[in-house]
């Protein structure tokens, strides 16, 4: 099967795409390189083609020799949604409607798309089940509740086969810190590995559903193997919870050091607790066996070792 990954060279599209091609795809990867990087597919056999979502001639070209898309290519970022509202949207919104209607042109492939569970936003009920409210709190909550929306109406509306998940706090190698908007696990472990203080906004007990990039991969290689569809979106998690300041302790376990911890103020539009309700995803992935945060954990600090 011929898979497009848009996003493709970013942090999770490179690792997806790896796994596709050992899953005996063919893959072609899709990315303007704003926040990917085209050495991120070193030593793989996929075809990056440089390009935007934002341009519908372009994505009918990568969109067309492919059987199923794989739909990653965002603005990430809930800080950059905050400065720059509109460039999220167009990303994340517009940006989802032109693939989506590129897929729709060439012959209803099968799309999936990255949601996120930032769309729960303000609603404090935990475990964060599908059927809530969805409460989003920054801009870039809501260009991702677009992107599931848009995808889940285009199944609907024109019997294109989709699937929306809502990734929650993915993490793992090839995730690049040292930079302004640093998801907070590549943050935390190269600052440790620097011998420079952790930087934590608030006092640390906002906790996540940390999911491994390995178990994210498998999981919609699965979904692309299976043609899995739903017409209701998916959390992509499973029901874990851990509080930043029990991360920031495994994580000076594993380099063997009294890590150094400094607070500052609650980041706008961050939510102070995220959990998965993980039956969905169970239901419809059986096979799938979530890797564990501190196996996780071991393996990204065993990749930056390398790269710091």
């Amino acid at each position: 099967m011929h898979v497009l990954v848009t996003g493709g060279a970013g942090f999770i599209g490179a690792n997806l795409c790896q796994a596709l091609e050992l899953s005996g795809h063919t893959v072609t990867a899709f990315d303007d390189l704003s926040s990917g990087f085209s050495a991120n597919l070193d030593g793989t056999d996929t075809e990056l083609v440089v390009g935007t979502i934002l341009d519908p001639e372009s994505l009918d070209a990568v969109v067309g020799p492919a059987d199923a898309v794989v739909h990653l290519a965002a603005r990430p970022s809930v800080p950059r949604s905050i400065v720059d509202p509109v460039a999220s949207h167009l990303a994340n919104a517009t940006g989802t409607l032109n693939v989506l209607e590129a897929a729709r042109k060439d012959g209803l492939r099968h799309v999936m798309c990255a949601g996120s569970s930032s769309v729960y936003g303000a609603n404090p009920e935990l475990p964060k089940h599908e059927g809530l409210a969805c409460r989003p709190v920054s801009p870039y909550a809501v260009s991702k509740l677009a992107t599931e929306s848009y995808t889940i109406a285009y199944g609907h509306s024109y019997s294109l086969p989709t699937l929306a998940f809502r990734f929650f706090n993915v993490f793992g190698p090839l995730q690049a810190a040292g930079h302004a908007y640093a998801a907070v696990i590549p943050a935390f472990v190269d600052a440790a590995l620097r011998g420079e203080p952790l930087q934590v906004n608030g006092d640390g007990s906002q906790s996540r559903d940390f999911t491994f990039i390995d178990t994210l991969t498998a999981l919609i290689v699965d979904a692309v193997n299976r043609q899995v569809t739903s017409d209701l979106p998916v959390n992509l998690a499973f029901g874990t919870r851990t509080d930043l300041l029990s991360v920031i302790d495994m994580i000076g376990d594993l380099v063997d050091g009294d890590l150094r911890v400094e607070h500052g103020p609650v980041r706008a539009g961050d939510v102070p607790h995220s959990q998965a309700d993980d039956s969905r995803v169970r239901e419809l992935f059986p096979a799938i066996t979530p890797v564990p945060l501190e196996i996780g954990l071991k393996s990204t600090v065993d990749w930056m070792r390398e790269v710091v």
